[in-house]
């Protein structure tokens, strides 16, 4: 991706921003400058913006489990986003301007240490594409902040100086022609920073699907129709009964259950969709059902579907609209939905789609679920 040119700037030593990357800080600090930088302000305190940073990566921690640092370390904003939800009631869907309002308040002694330490490296380390006329020694780097800074402010054209040295009430300032720069372009850097994100978390949850799709709060989601194809399917055969509690669902407003969680998958992919209870959905929330327990039944209802379909063409019809939104696999079609398959065939292919996924969702931290008609809750 090439970003705007400038006359006035080398935007050169910005691409390179993010070369040799091994933690996700880089890109957590940049977008955080990138938000609060406008015409009116151009400084900003060390706290601000670590606040900004933690509010980043609060969705896609929570929500996902995405891991932000390499396997086996310690990754600070990671921790410090895992300590939040741990100890202080908050919802990984809660608002950015309440995560931001509760970090700016807290005088919780972990977080202000786990902020400290976010600080160490990173707004030093950022602009070293920068630094082509300076020379910092390992000594320099490791030693007190005060000379770092003055060393690098020896620098010319850098993206930002530091004014102030004070621990978190430590002040940069944007330089004017790079804040001119980045408030203009703040959309396409935004992308920019945020695909070069995706890459990282990628390298970092090989095994995780759709992280394009888990950095963020997501936009609401349509899955109308398949609840319509279910409806149908239950019209026709109101024998069909929910996979978990065994409730008839001819008689019930029907909910739409993810079998892996949606906040691993995040997808809408018909195989691995089923009817249930808008209670029991609500019990399940994003929690893995025991497989043992629940796989078989939902290769059961998943196979009486997929005999429906070639039996009826109203089911048929309502498959093929549902098909265009959620079959978007190619392979995963053929293998599934292909005509003359047995109940043992099919079991066997839903497997083989779906457990990998399952086991990646529960190696990732998804904790199992089993459905207790009298407490609704973990067994």
């Amino acid at each position: 991706m090439q970003l705007p040119f400038s006359e006035e700037l080398n935007i050169g030593y910005l691409s390179r921003l993010f070369d040799n990357t091994t933690n996700c800080y880089k890109f957590f600090w940049f977008q955080a400058i990138l938000r609060k930088v406008d015409r009116n302000k151009n400084r900003f305190t060390f706290n601000e913006l670590i606040d900004e940073m933690i509010a980043d990566a609060w969705y896609m921690v929570t929500e996902y489990h995405l891991r932000l640092g390499p396997l086996g370390i310690t990754d600070n904003l990671e921790e410090v986003v895992k300590y939040i939800y741990q100890n202080y009631q908050m919802m990984p869907s809660e608002k950015r301007e309440k995560v931001l309002d509760f970090l700016r308040t807290t005088e919780d002694k972990n977080i202000l240490k786990y902020k400290r330490d976010l600080t160490l490296n990173v707004p030093y380390r950022l602009q070293v594409p920068f630094y082509d006329s300076i020379e910092i020694d390992r000594q320099t780097w490791y030693g007190p902040k005060d000379n770092l800074t003055s060393l690098i402010n020896q620098q010319k054209r850098l993206m930002y100086y530091f004014i102030i040295v004070q621990g978190l009430d430590t002040v940069i300032e944007i330089d004017p022609h790079w804040s001119s720069y980045l408030e203009k372009h703040k959309e396409i850097l935004f992308g920019w920073t945020k695909l070069k994100l995706i890459l990282y978390l990628q390298n970092k949850n090989p095994s995780v699907p759709g992280i394009a799709d888990k950095i963020e709060v997501p936009v609401a989601r349509d899955i109308e129709r398949v609840r319509k194809y279910w409806k149908l399917i239950i019209k026709i055969d109101p024998s069909l009964h929910d996979i978990y509690g065994n409730v008839d669902l001819s008689n019930e407003v029907i909910s739409v259950d993810h079998f892996v969680p949606w906040q691993y998958v995040a997808h809408d992919e018909l195989w691995n969709l089923h009817p249930t209870t808008r209670s029991i959905n609500s019990c399940k929330s994003n929690l893995l059902p025991r497989w043992d327990q629940y796989f078989d039944k939902l290769s059961e209802i998943e196979y009486r579907a997929y005999i429906m379909r070639n039996r009826f063409d109203i089911v048929s019809k309502e498959f093929k609209k549902c098909a265009l939104y959620h079959l978007n696999n190619q392979e995963i079609r053929n293998q599934l939905y292909i005509q003359g398959l047995s109940a043992s065939e099919f079991k066997g292919r839903l497997e083989h789609v779906i457990r990998p996924v399952y086991e990646s969702a529960a190696n990732c931290g998804f904790r199992e679920w089993s459905y207790d008609r009298q407490n609704s809750g973990l067994l």
